[in-house]
């Protein structure tokens, strides 16, 4: 009965079944590796959220943060997200980018909002065409995000 039970074991871990699973283990690192490169973070600085009152129902809502994207960054795109609690139906939002010490945005988005109030806009970094790396973006940006949002009722008195 020994013998059985320790061939059939030899049958599971045979040399075909561990190329298998090594092969799976190897491609399913190669998967996590890659979708933690694809969404890495270009902000690291605190940012700064106003909102403006435009009139009874709705507020401007402006947040002001810095990117910075380092000289040496090997990776294609970039990309700005974030959530809209309680969005005006029918505004996009608006997305600007600054050079620091330039007036003017450097470059200019606007993309809408998702059903869940979320939104993402990626953007080219850099561009490698015949072996030639060109950095559209590279060092620090002033990035400026503007929101339409309904103005919050606070106070208010139950009928």
């Amino acid at each position: 009965m020994s013998e059985i039970f320790t061939s059939e074991i030899s049958k599971m871990f045979s040399i075909e079944n561990t190329k298998s699973l090594a092969t799976l283990c190897f491609f399913g690192a190669m998967l996590s590796v890659s979708v933690l490169l694809l969404d890495a973070p270009a902000f690291a600085e605190p940012s700064q959220t106003t909102s403006t009152r435009l009139d009874d129902d709705t507020s401007l809502q402006k947040t002001v943060t810095v990117m910075n994207i380092p000289e040496d960054n090997a990776l294609p795109w970039g990309t700005v997200k974030g959530k809209v609690n309680d969005p005006t139906q029918g505004y996009p939002v608006i997305i600007q980018f600054f050079k620091s010490s330039e007036e003017d945005p450097v470059h200019v988005a606007q993309v809408g909002i998702k059903g869940d109030g979320s939104f993402e806009y990626r953007f080219r970094v850099l561009s490698i065409d015949e072996g030639q790396t060109t950095h559209f973006f590279e060092g620090d940006y002033i990035v400026k995000i503007f929101k339409v949002i309904n103005t919050p009722r606070e106070n208010l008195e139950s009928v």
